[in-house]
Protein backbone atom coordinates (compact mmCIF):
# COMPACT_ATOMS: atom_id res chain seq x y z
CA UNK A 1 0.00 0.00 0.00
CA UNK A 2 1.54 3.62 -0.91
CA UNK A 3 0.72 6.20 1.74
CA UNK A 4 0.85 10.04 0.31
CA UNK A 5 1.04 12.71 2.09
CA UNK A 6 -0.46 16.02 0.76
CA UNK A 7 0.22 19.87 1.87
CA UNK A 8 -2.46 21.78 2.89
CA UNK A 9 -2.83 23.89 -0.61
CA UNK A 10 -3.28 20.86 -2.02
CA UNK A 11 -6.91 20.22 -1.52
CA UNK A 12 -8.69 17.39 -2.36
CA UNK A 13 -11.61 17.39 -5.08
CA UNK A 14 -14.01 17.81 -2.67
CA UNK A 15 -12.82 20.79 -0.44
CA UNK A 16 -14.74 24.16 -1.03
CA UNK A 17 -11.96 26.87 -1.90
CA UNK A 18 -13.67 29.21 0.94
CA UNK A 19 -12.92 26.39 3.35
CA UNK A 20 -9.61 25.82 1.38
CA UNK A 21 -7.97 29.40 2.35
CA UNK A 22 -9.06 29.54 5.92
CA UNK A 23 -7.00 25.45 6.32
CA UNK A 24 -4.16 27.46 4.60
CA UNK A 25 -4.96 30.55 6.93
CA UNK A 26 -5.07 28.51 10.01
CA UNK A 27 -2.05 25.90 9.09
CA UNK A 28 0.15 27.64 6.39
CA UNK A 29 0.40 31.11 8.11
CA UNK A 30 -0.53 30.94 11.39
CA UNK A 31 0.83 27.21 12.81
CA UNK A 32 3.94 27.42 10.85
CA UNK A 33 4.42 30.87 11.57
CA UNK A 34 4.99 32.01 7.60
CA UNK A 35 3.52 35.45 7.05
CA UNK A 36 4.38 35.10 3.29
CA UNK A 37 1.35 33.29 2.65
CA UNK A 38 -0.79 36.39 3.35
CA UNK A 39 0.12 37.85 0.37
CA UNK A 40 -1.65 34.45 -1.21
CA UNK A 41 -4.45 34.44 0.37
CA UNK A 42 -5.66 37.75 1.56
CA UNK A 43 -6.19 40.85 -0.32
CA UNK A 44 -4.00 43.39 -0.16
CA UNK A 45 -6.52 46.08 1.51
CA UNK A 46 -7.59 43.15 4.11
CA UNK A 47 -9.20 44.05 6.93
CA UNK A 48 -9.26 42.98 10.44
CA UNK A 49 -12.61 44.45 12.82
CA UNK A 50 -11.25 43.43 16.28
CA UNK A 51 -11.49 44.80 19.85
CA UNK A 52 -13.32 48.46 18.30
CA UNK A 53 -10.28 48.43 15.91
CA UNK A 54 -9.11 48.02 12.88
CA UNK A 55 -6.08 46.19 11.54
CA UNK A 56 -5.39 46.70 7.86
CA UNK A 57 -4.44 47.37 5.07
CA UNK A 58 -2.74 43.73 5.13
CA UNK A 59 1.35 44.38 4.72
CA UNK A 60 1.40 47.39 6.71
CA UNK A 61 -1.01 47.16 9.64
CA UNK A 62 -2.19 43.50 9.73
CA UNK A 63 0.77 41.04 9.56
CA UNK A 64 3.07 43.56 11.91
CA UNK A 65 0.32 43.24 14.32
CA UNK A 66 0.46 39.53 14.16
CA UNK A 67 3.96 38.90 14.29
CA UNK A 68 3.95 40.69 17.49
CA UNK A 69 1.25 37.86 18.90
CA UNK A 70 3.70 35.59 17.02
CA UNK A 71 7.16 36.75 18.87
CA UNK A 72 5.38 36.78 22.04
CA UNK A 73 4.22 33.35 21.19
CA UNK A 74 6.96 31.75 19.22
CA UNK A 75 5.28 28.32 19.34
CA UNK A 76 1.99 29.00 19.04
CA UNK A 77 -0.85 26.87 18.01
CA UNK A 78 -4.14 26.99 16.60
CA UNK A 79 -6.72 24.40 16.45
CA UNK A 80 -10.25 24.78 14.45
CA UNK A 81 -13.13 23.80 16.85
CA UNK A 82 -15.57 24.33 14.78
CA UNK A 83 -16.33 25.99 10.90
CA UNK A 84 -19.48 26.87 9.48
CA UNK A 85 -19.70 28.22 5.71
CA UNK A 86 -22.82 29.00 3.00
CA UNK A 87 -20.59 29.85 0.23
CA UNK A 88 -20.17 33.69 0.97
CA UNK A 89 -19.31 33.89 4.49
CA UNK A 90 -17.40 31.87 6.72
CA UNK A 91 -17.44 31.47 10.34
CA UNK A 92 -14.33 30.04 12.09
CA UNK A 93 -14.07 29.28 16.31
CA UNK A 94 -11.18 28.24 17.10
CA UNK A 95 -8.38 28.28 19.96
CA UNK A 96 -5.32 29.45 20.52
CA UNK A 97 -2.82 28.47 22.64
CA UNK A 98 0.92 28.50 23.46
CA UNK A 99 3.64 29.54 26.03
CA UNK A 100 4.73 33.34 26.20
CA UNK A 101 8.12 34.53 26.15
CA UNK A 102 7.06 37.46 28.50
CA UNK A 103 5.37 35.73 31.06
CA UNK A 104 8.83 33.24 31.46
CA UNK A 105 7.01 30.49 30.05
CA UNK A 106 3.84 30.23 31.46
CA UNK A 107 1.44 29.12 28.76
CA UNK A 108 -2.39 29.66 28.13
CA UNK A 109 -5.03 28.66 25.76
CA UNK A 110 -7.86 30.78 24.38
CA UNK A 111 -10.92 30.68 22.60
CA UNK A 112 -11.85 33.36 19.13
CA UNK A 113 -14.42 33.25 16.90
CA UNK A 114 -13.60 34.89 13.18
CA UNK A 115 -16.69 36.07 10.85
CA UNK A 116 -14.62 36.01 7.26
CA UNK A 117 -15.22 37.44 4.16
CA UNK A 118 -14.00 36.54 0.82
CA UNK A 119 -14.16 37.29 -3.13
CA UNK A 120 -14.29 33.85 -4.52
CA UNK A 121 -10.49 34.17 -4.30
CA UNK A 122 -9.08 35.72 -1.62
CA UNK A 123 -10.29 36.48 1.64
CA UNK A 124 -11.40 40.30 2.03
CA UNK A 125 -12.02 40.79 5.87
CA UNK A 126 -12.90 39.18 8.74
CA UNK A 127 -14.72 40.65 12.10
CA UNK A 128 -12.98 38.48 15.15
CA UNK A 129 -12.80 38.66 18.53
CA UNK A 130 -10.20 36.51 21.18
CA UNK A 131 -10.58 35.72 24.54
CA UNK A 132 -7.59 38.35 25.91
CA UNK A 133 -9.27 38.04 29.79
CA UNK A 134 -8.87 34.50 29.90
CA UNK A 135 -5.25 34.92 28.29
CA UNK A 136 -4.44 37.16 30.93
CA UNK A 137 -5.53 35.32 33.68
CA UNK A 138 -3.86 32.11 32.93
CA UNK A 139 -0.87 33.28 32.19
CA UNK A 140 -0.81 35.58 35.71
CA UNK A 141 -1.62 32.89 37.76
CA UNK A 142 0.35 30.20 36.03
CA UNK A 143 -2.43 28.16 35.33
CA UNK A 144 -3.89 27.03 31.72
CA UNK A 145 -7.20 26.38 30.74
CA UNK A 146 -8.02 22.95 29.12
CA UNK A 147 -7.59 22.53 25.62
CA UNK A 148 -11.40 22.20 23.64
CA UNK A 149 -11.45 19.21 21.59
CA UNK A 150 -10.58 19.82 17.81
CA UNK A 151 -13.48 19.65 14.62
CA UNK A 152 -13.24 16.21 13.47
CA UNK A 153 -13.64 17.56 9.68
CA UNK A 154 -13.21 20.93 9.77
CA UNK A 155 -11.32 21.25 6.46
CA UNK A 156 -14.46 19.08 4.40
CA UNK A 157 -16.98 21.53 5.79
CA UNK A 158 -19.62 21.90 2.95
CA UNK A 159 -21.46 25.02 2.58
CA UNK A 160 -25.02 25.17 3.83
CA UNK A 161 -27.81 27.69 2.32
CA UNK A 162 -28.61 30.29 4.97
CA UNK A 163 -32.06 30.44 6.84
CA UNK A 164 -33.58 33.56 7.22
CA UNK A 165 -35.98 32.65 9.97
CA UNK A 166 -32.78 31.69 12.04
CA UNK A 167 -31.02 34.81 11.52
CA UNK A 168 -34.49 36.46 12.48
CA UNK A 169 -34.73 34.70 15.39
CA UNK A 170 -31.02 35.45 16.59
CA UNK A 171 -31.46 39.22 15.94
CA UNK A 172 -34.23 39.19 18.06
CA UNK A 173 -32.47 37.63 21.20
CA UNK A 174 -29.56 40.04 20.67
CA UNK A 175 -31.37 42.96 20.69
CA UNK A 176 -33.15 42.17 23.79
CA UNK A 177 -30.81 43.03 25.76
CA UNK A 178 -28.11 40.48 27.79
CA UNK A 179 -27.75 37.48 26.15
CA UNK A 180 -25.52 36.30 28.83
CA UNK A 181 -27.51 33.29 30.71
CA UNK A 182 -29.12 31.86 27.93
CA UNK A 183 -29.87 28.35 28.42
CA UNK A 184 -27.42 26.02 26.36
CA UNK A 185 -25.22 28.97 25.20
CA UNK A 186 -21.56 28.77 26.97
CA UNK A 187 -19.45 32.20 27.36
CA UNK A 188 -16.00 32.88 27.59
CA UNK A 189 -14.50 30.09 29.34
CA UNK A 190 -17.16 28.99 31.72
CA UNK A 191 -17.24 25.76 29.97
CA UNK A 192 -14.28 24.99 31.87
CA UNK A 193 -15.04 26.11 35.10
CA UNK A 194 -14.36 29.65 35.16
CA UNK A 195 -16.99 31.97 36.46
CA UNK A 196 -18.20 34.52 33.16
CA UNK A 197 -20.63 36.73 34.91
CA UNK A 198 -23.07 39.58 32.35
CA UNK A 199 -20.51 42.05 32.90
CA UNK A 200 -22.43 44.84 31.75
CA UNK A 201 -26.00 46.03 32.23
CA UNK A 202 -27.02 46.75 28.40
CA UNK A 203 -28.86 49.88 26.81
CA UNK A 204 -27.93 49.73 23.57
CA UNK A 205 -27.19 47.23 20.41
CA UNK A 206 -25.42 47.31 17.38
CA UNK A 207 -25.22 44.13 15.34
CA UNK A 208 -22.39 44.31 13.32
CA UNK A 209 -22.14 41.26 11.58
CA UNK A 210 -24.57 38.31 10.98
CA UNK A 211 -25.32 35.27 8.77
CA UNK A 212 -26.39 31.70 8.65
CA UNK A 213 -25.78 28.25 7.47
CA UNK A 214 -28.25 26.36 8.07
CA UNK A 215 -29.89 26.02 11.31
CA UNK A 216 -26.13 27.85 12.46
CA UNK A 217 -26.00 31.61 12.80
CA UNK A 218 -22.73 33.76 13.18
CA UNK A 219 -22.58 37.09 14.47
CA UNK A 220 -20.61 40.10 15.84
CA UNK A 221 -22.58 42.50 18.22
CA UNK A 222 -21.89 45.56 20.20
CA UNK A 223 -23.38 46.46 23.09
CA UNK A 224 -23.33 49.66 25.46
CA UNK A 225 -24.23 50.07 28.95
CA UNK A 226 -23.35 49.61 32.68
CA UNK A 227 -20.39 47.97 33.61
CA UNK A 228 -21.43 45.40 36.93
CA UNK A 229 -17.91 44.13 37.20
CA UNK A 230 -16.67 40.64 36.96
CA UNK A 231 -13.33 41.43 34.71
CA UNK A 232 -11.21 42.66 38.25
CA UNK A 233 -12.43 46.47 38.11
CA UNK A 234 -14.16 46.85 40.72
CA UNK A 235 -13.73 50.51 41.09
CA UNK A 236 -15.27 51.39 37.80
CA UNK A 237 -18.67 49.58 38.68
CA UNK A 238 -21.65 51.92 37.32
CA UNK A 239 -19.40 53.42 34.82
CA UNK A 240 -20.24 53.31 31.17
CA UNK A 241 -18.92 50.44 29.02
CA UNK A 242 -18.86 48.54 25.71
CA UNK A 243 -18.89 45.03 25.53
CA UNK A 244 -18.40 43.37 22.14
CA UNK A 245 -19.28 39.63 21.31
CA UNK A 246 -19.00 36.92 18.56
CA UNK A 247 -20.66 34.12 18.40
CA UNK A 248 -21.71 31.14 16.92
CA UNK A 249 -25.09 29.74 18.07
CA UNK A 250 -28.00 26.92 16.49
CA UNK A 251 -31.47 27.65 15.96
CA UNK A 252 -34.46 24.99 15.78
CA UNK A 253 -38.24 25.51 15.92
CA UNK A 254 -37.60 28.83 16.41
CA UNK A 255 -35.26 28.80 19.49
CA UNK A 256 -31.76 29.22 19.73
CA UNK A 257 -30.75 25.36 21.54
CA UNK A 258 -26.83 25.99 21.89
CA UNK A 259 -23.82 27.59 20.90
CA UNK A 260 -20.53 29.36 22.12
CA UNK A 261 -19.60 33.38 22.52
CA UNK A 262 -16.96 35.28 23.10
CA UNK A 263 -16.30 38.51 24.91
CA UNK A 264 -13.78 41.43 24.90
CA UNK A 265 -14.09 41.70 28.19
CA UNK A 266 -10.73 42.74 28.19
CA UNK A 267 -11.66 45.83 26.33
CA UNK A 268 -14.50 46.81 27.98
CA UNK A 269 -13.19 50.75 28.69
CA UNK A 270 -10.95 50.78 25.68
Amino acid sequence: MTTTNRSSDQQSSTAHPFVGLIRRYVLDYLACGNPDVCAEIMEPDYLLYMGGHELGPRDEVYVPAVANQMKQFPGLCMTANEVMCNGDRLALRFSQHGASTRHDGNTAAWAGIGLYFWNGERLTANWALEDYHARRRQLAEGSTNRLEAPAVAPWDEQPVAGDAAAESTVRSWLTAGSIHGSPGVDFDDEWDGHSCGPVIEVSETTIDDLFSAGERVAFHVTQKGTYLGGTGKDDRIGQPATLRSAGIVTVHDDRITGGRVVRDRSGIFA
